[in-house]
Protein backbone atom coordinates (compact mmCIF):
# COMPACT_ATOMS: atom_id res chain seq x y z
CA UNK A 1 0.00 0.00 0.00
CA UNK A 2 2.86 2.39 0.56
CA UNK A 3 3.35 2.58 -3.65
CA UNK A 4 -0.47 3.58 -3.74
CA UNK A 5 -0.05 6.59 -1.54
CA UNK A 6 1.99 8.74 -3.30
CA UNK A 7 -0.66 8.02 -6.13
CA UNK A 8 -3.82 8.79 -4.05
CA UNK A 9 -2.01 12.70 -2.65
CA UNK A 10 -1.29 13.19 -6.48
CA UNK A 11 -4.94 11.92 -7.71
CA UNK A 12 -6.17 14.34 -5.14
CA UNK A 13 -4.31 17.27 -5.92
CA UNK A 14 -4.94 17.01 -9.75
CA UNK A 15 -8.63 16.23 -8.94
CA UNK A 16 -9.36 18.97 -6.86
CA UNK A 17 -7.85 21.58 -8.57
CA UNK A 18 -9.14 20.19 -11.81
CA UNK A 19 -13.04 19.93 -10.34
CA UNK A 20 -13.16 22.18 -7.25
CA UNK A 21 -15.69 21.64 -4.65
CA UNK A 22 -18.07 19.08 -4.73
CA UNK A 23 -21.84 19.20 -4.02
CA UNK A 24 -24.39 16.39 -3.89
CA UNK A 25 -28.21 16.08 -5.21
CA UNK A 26 -29.82 17.51 -7.83
CA UNK A 27 -33.15 19.73 -7.67
CA UNK A 28 -35.91 20.88 -9.58
CA UNK A 29 -35.92 24.63 -10.97
CA UNK A 30 -36.86 26.88 -13.93
CA UNK A 31 -34.76 28.88 -16.08
CA UNK A 32 -33.86 29.97 -20.01
CA UNK A 33 -30.41 29.48 -21.33
CA UNK A 34 -29.27 30.97 -25.04
CA UNK A 35 -27.44 28.66 -27.65
CA UNK A 36 -24.56 30.40 -29.18
CA UNK A 37 -26.40 32.10 -31.86
CA UNK A 38 -27.38 35.21 -33.32
CA UNK A 39 -30.81 34.86 -33.43
CA UNK A 40 -30.70 34.07 -29.46
CA UNK A 41 -34.19 35.57 -28.71
CA UNK A 42 -35.77 32.97 -31.29
CA UNK A 43 -34.19 30.12 -30.01
CA UNK A 44 -34.59 30.69 -26.31
CA UNK A 45 -35.47 27.57 -24.21
CA UNK A 46 -37.63 27.57 -21.05
CA UNK A 47 -37.26 25.00 -18.85
CA UNK A 48 -39.98 24.36 -15.80
CA UNK A 49 -38.82 23.14 -12.69
CA UNK A 50 -39.96 23.62 -8.84
CA UNK A 51 -38.57 26.91 -7.94
CA UNK A 52 -35.43 27.14 -5.14
CA UNK A 53 -33.21 29.80 -4.03
CA UNK A 54 -30.34 28.37 -2.44
CA UNK A 55 -26.89 28.14 -4.62
CA UNK A 56 -26.65 24.46 -4.00
CA UNK A 57 -30.22 23.69 -5.76
CA UNK A 58 -29.09 25.66 -8.42
CA UNK A 59 -25.64 24.14 -9.03
CA UNK A 60 -27.41 20.89 -8.72
CA UNK A 61 -30.12 21.25 -11.49
CA UNK A 62 -27.66 22.85 -13.83
CA UNK A 63 -24.59 20.06 -13.42
CA UNK A 64 -27.77 17.51 -13.93
CA UNK A 65 -28.79 19.66 -17.26
CA UNK A 66 -25.10 19.53 -18.55
CA UNK A 67 -24.21 16.12 -17.79
CA UNK A 68 -27.28 15.06 -19.67
CA UNK A 69 -26.72 17.11 -22.54
CA UNK A 70 -29.78 18.93 -22.17
CA UNK A 71 -27.84 22.04 -22.00
CA UNK A 72 -25.62 21.32 -25.09
CA UNK A 73 -21.88 22.21 -25.20
CA UNK A 74 -20.93 25.71 -25.91
CA UNK A 75 -24.85 26.87 -25.50
CA UNK A 76 -24.23 30.65 -23.75
CA UNK A 77 -25.49 30.76 -20.16
CA UNK A 78 -27.53 34.07 -18.99
CA UNK A 79 -27.41 34.90 -14.94
CA UNK A 80 -30.12 37.30 -14.82
CA UNK A 81 -32.38 35.07 -17.00
CA UNK A 82 -31.58 32.32 -14.79
CA UNK A 83 -32.61 34.56 -11.70
CA UNK A 84 -35.35 36.10 -13.37
CA UNK A 85 -37.15 32.50 -14.05
CA UNK A 86 -36.06 31.34 -10.63
CA UNK A 87 -37.39 34.52 -8.78
CA UNK A 88 -34.40 34.50 -6.83
CA UNK A 89 -31.78 37.62 -6.64
CA UNK A 90 -28.42 36.99 -8.38
CA UNK A 91 -26.56 36.20 -5.74
CA UNK A 92 -27.19 32.48 -5.74
CA UNK A 93 -27.26 32.11 -9.45
CA UNK A 94 -23.75 33.56 -9.32
CA UNK A 95 -22.63 31.64 -6.68
CA UNK A 96 -23.83 28.40 -8.29
CA UNK A 97 -22.39 29.38 -11.76
CA UNK A 98 -18.97 29.99 -9.69
CA UNK A 99 -18.80 26.60 -8.40
CA UNK A 100 -19.69 24.95 -12.04
CA UNK A 101 -17.03 26.96 -13.89
CA UNK A 102 -14.59 25.69 -10.67
CA UNK A 103 -15.32 21.86 -11.87
CA UNK A 104 -14.93 22.73 -15.35
CA UNK A 105 -19.35 22.50 -16.41
CA UNK A 106 -18.89 25.84 -17.08
CA UNK A 107 -16.13 28.43 -18.99
CA UNK A 108 -15.88 32.03 -18.91
CA UNK A 109 -13.86 34.40 -21.43
CA UNK A 110 -12.01 36.08 -19.49
CA UNK A 111 -10.51 38.83 -22.56
CA UNK A 112 -14.62 39.56 -22.73
CA UNK A 113 -15.50 42.88 -22.02
CA UNK A 114 -18.47 41.19 -20.42
CA UNK A 115 -18.33 38.00 -18.50
CA UNK A 116 -19.48 35.47 -20.99
CA UNK A 117 -20.25 31.83 -19.56
CA UNK A 118 -20.94 28.51 -21.60
CA UNK A 119 -21.29 25.51 -21.43
CA UNK A 120 -18.06 23.59 -21.47
CA UNK A 121 -16.97 22.26 -24.66
CA UNK A 122 -16.59 18.44 -25.52
CA UNK A 123 -12.90 18.05 -26.56
CA UNK A 124 -10.68 14.84 -27.53
CA UNK A 125 -7.80 16.85 -25.37
CA UNK A 126 -9.74 16.57 -22.57
CA UNK A 127 -11.57 13.46 -22.59
CA UNK A 128 -8.49 12.01 -22.65
CA UNK A 129 -7.07 13.61 -19.66
CA UNK A 130 -10.75 13.02 -17.73
CA UNK A 131 -10.80 9.12 -18.47
CA UNK A 132 -7.75 8.78 -17.16
CA UNK A 133 -8.21 10.09 -14.35
CA UNK A 134 -11.18 8.40 -13.65
CA UNK A 135 -8.93 5.15 -14.43
CA UNK A 136 -6.59 6.47 -12.02
CA UNK A 137 -9.14 6.64 -9.07
CA UNK A 138 -11.67 3.29 -9.80
CA UNK A 139 -7.91 1.07 -9.86
CA UNK A 140 -7.54 2.49 -6.14
CA UNK A 141 -10.98 1.38 -5.98
CA UNK A 142 -10.29 -2.06 -7.51
CA UNK A 143 -7.11 -2.63 -5.68
CA UNK A 144 -9.24 -2.25 -2.44
CA UNK A 145 -11.98 -4.62 -3.40
CA UNK A 146 -9.40 -7.09 -4.11
CA UNK A 147 -7.96 -6.88 -0.66
CA UNK A 148 -11.32 -8.10 0.68
CA UNK A 149 -11.54 -11.51 2.21
CA UNK A 150 -12.03 -14.08 -0.09
CA UNK A 151 -16.02 -14.94 0.26
CA UNK A 152 -16.52 -11.03 -0.25
CA UNK A 153 -14.36 -10.91 -3.57
CA UNK A 154 -16.25 -14.33 -4.74
CA UNK A 155 -19.52 -12.74 -3.86
CA UNK A 156 -18.49 -9.26 -5.57
CA UNK A 157 -16.62 -11.20 -8.70
CA UNK A 158 -20.59 -12.85 -9.29
CA UNK A 159 -22.00 -9.43 -8.85
CA UNK A 160 -20.23 -7.67 -11.43
CA UNK A 161 -19.94 -10.71 -14.04
CA UNK A 162 -23.62 -10.39 -14.31
CA UNK A 163 -23.45 -6.45 -14.33
CA UNK A 164 -21.21 -7.32 -17.23
CA UNK A 165 -23.87 -9.72 -18.52
CA UNK A 166 -26.56 -7.53 -18.52
CA UNK A 167 -23.91 -4.67 -20.27
CA UNK A 168 -23.51 -6.83 -23.14
CA UNK A 169 -27.06 -7.86 -23.63
CA UNK A 170 -27.97 -4.53 -23.81
CA UNK A 171 -25.39 -3.46 -26.20
CA UNK A 172 -26.30 -6.40 -28.72
CA UNK A 173 -30.64 -5.74 -28.61
CA UNK A 174 -32.49 -5.76 -31.77
CA UNK A 175 -33.23 -2.54 -30.53
CA UNK A 176 -30.51 -0.64 -28.54
CA UNK A 177 -31.44 1.33 -26.05
CA UNK A 178 -28.55 3.52 -25.58
CA UNK A 179 -28.85 4.95 -21.81
CA UNK A 180 -29.49 1.40 -20.74
CA UNK A 181 -26.12 0.20 -21.98
CA UNK A 182 -24.90 3.08 -20.52
CA UNK A 183 -26.75 2.46 -16.88
CA UNK A 184 -24.68 -1.33 -16.94
CA UNK A 185 -21.36 0.09 -18.09
CA UNK A 186 -21.74 2.67 -15.09
CA UNK A 187 -23.67 0.31 -12.50
CA UNK A 188 -20.76 -2.00 -13.21
CA UNK A 189 -18.06 0.74 -12.41
CA UNK A 190 -19.77 2.30 -9.30
CA UNK A 191 -20.20 -1.11 -7.77
CA UNK A 192 -16.66 -0.96 -7.50
CA UNK A 193 -16.06 2.21 -5.99
CA UNK A 194 -18.32 0.91 -3.64
CA UNK A 195 -16.96 -2.03 -2.55
CA UNK A 196 -13.23 -0.79 -2.54
CA UNK A 197 -12.90 2.95 -1.91
CA UNK A 198 -13.39 4.87 1.15
CA UNK A 199 -15.08 8.37 2.02
CA UNK A 200 -12.36 10.15 0.58
CA UNK A 201 -11.68 8.09 -2.59
CA UNK A 202 -15.79 8.17 -2.71
CA UNK A 203 -15.76 11.88 -2.74
CA UNK A 204 -13.01 12.46 -5.57
CA UNK A 205 -15.33 10.08 -7.76
CA UNK A 206 -18.27 11.93 -7.37
CA UNK A 207 -16.76 14.79 -8.67
CA UNK A 208 -15.15 13.57 -11.26
CA UNK A 209 -17.22 10.48 -13.33
CA UNK A 210 -20.25 13.00 -14.02
CA UNK A 211 -17.82 14.93 -16.34
CA UNK A 212 -17.09 11.65 -18.14
CA UNK A 213 -20.77 11.14 -18.12
CA UNK A 214 -21.15 14.32 -20.41
CA UNK A 215 -18.82 12.72 -23.07
CA UNK A 216 -19.85 9.38 -22.93
CA UNK A 217 -24.16 10.18 -23.13
CA UNK A 218 -23.15 12.40 -26.21
CA UNK A 219 -20.84 9.89 -28.31
CA UNK A 220 -22.64 6.91 -26.92
CA UNK A 221 -24.56 5.91 -30.51
CA UNK A 222 -21.23 5.68 -31.84
CA UNK A 223 -19.69 4.06 -28.94
CA UNK A 224 -22.05 0.43 -28.77
CA UNK A 225 -21.78 -0.97 -32.38
CA UNK A 226 -19.06 -2.98 -30.90
CA UNK A 227 -18.63 -3.63 -27.01
CA UNK A 228 -16.56 -6.78 -26.87
CA UNK A 229 -13.71 -5.24 -25.72
CA UNK A 230 -15.40 -3.43 -23.08
CA UNK A 231 -16.49 -6.81 -21.91
CA UNK A 232 -13.55 -8.13 -22.07
CA UNK A 233 -11.97 -5.60 -19.84
CA UNK A 234 -14.31 -6.47 -17.71
CA UNK A 235 -13.77 -9.80 -17.20
CA UNK A 236 -10.19 -9.58 -16.46
CA UNK A 237 -10.99 -7.14 -13.72
CA UNK A 238 -13.37 -9.28 -12.45
CA UNK A 239 -10.94 -12.26 -12.62
CA UNK A 240 -8.22 -10.31 -11.04
CA UNK A 241 -10.83 -9.20 -7.88
CA UNK A 242 -12.22 -12.70 -7.31
CA UNK A 243 -8.40 -14.39 -7.19
CA UNK A 244 -7.29 -11.33 -4.73
CA UNK A 245 -4.87 -9.83 -7.23
CA UNK A 246 -4.66 -6.45 -6.26
CA UNK A 247 -2.36 -5.04 -8.74
CA UNK A 248 -3.98 -6.70 -11.31
CA UNK A 249 -7.11 -5.37 -10.68
CA UNK A 250 -6.21 -1.78 -10.46
CA UNK A 251 -3.80 -1.97 -13.42
CA UNK A 252 -6.95 -3.73 -15.38
CA UNK A 253 -9.69 -0.94 -14.83
CA UNK A 254 -6.76 1.85 -15.50
CA UNK A 255 -6.33 0.20 -18.66
CA UNK A 256 -9.84 -0.53 -19.08
CA UNK A 257 -10.39 3.54 -19.11
CA UNK A 258 -7.02 4.19 -21.35
CA UNK A 259 -8.78 2.13 -24.00
CA UNK A 260 -12.35 4.14 -23.74
CA UNK A 261 -10.39 7.34 -24.02
CA UNK A 262 -8.36 6.14 -26.66
CA UNK A 263 -11.90 4.81 -28.21
CA UNK A 264 -13.93 7.61 -27.68
CA UNK A 265 -10.88 9.93 -29.10
CA UNK A 266 -11.41 7.94 -32.54
CA UNK A 267 -15.47 8.68 -32.14
CA UNK A 268 -14.75 12.83 -31.81
CA UNK A 269 -12.41 12.58 -34.82
CA UNK A 270 -15.10 11.53 -37.23
CA UNK A 271 -18.09 13.25 -35.52
CA UNK A 272 -16.31 16.14 -34.10
CA UNK A 273 -15.97 18.03 -31.04
CA UNK A 274 -18.91 19.68 -29.15
CA UNK A 275 -19.43 23.37 -28.54
CA UNK A 276 -15.61 24.20 -29.77
CA UNK A 277 -15.53 27.90 -31.52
Amino acid sequence: MQKVRPKIRAVETRARVFLGLVVRGAFQHLFVVSPPSRHRSAARRTIRLTRGGRPTQVYGQLRTLIVQGKLAPGSRIIETDIADRLGVSRTPVREALQRLQQEGYVVGAPLAHQSRLTVAPLTKQDVRELLNIVGTLEGLAAFGAAERPAAERAKLARALRELNLDFRRAAEARETDHNRVYDFDDAFHQRLVDEGAGARLRTLHEAVKPQAERYIRMYISLLVGDVRPSVDEHEVIIRAIRDGDAEGAQHAVQMNWRHAAERLGRVIDVAGERGSW
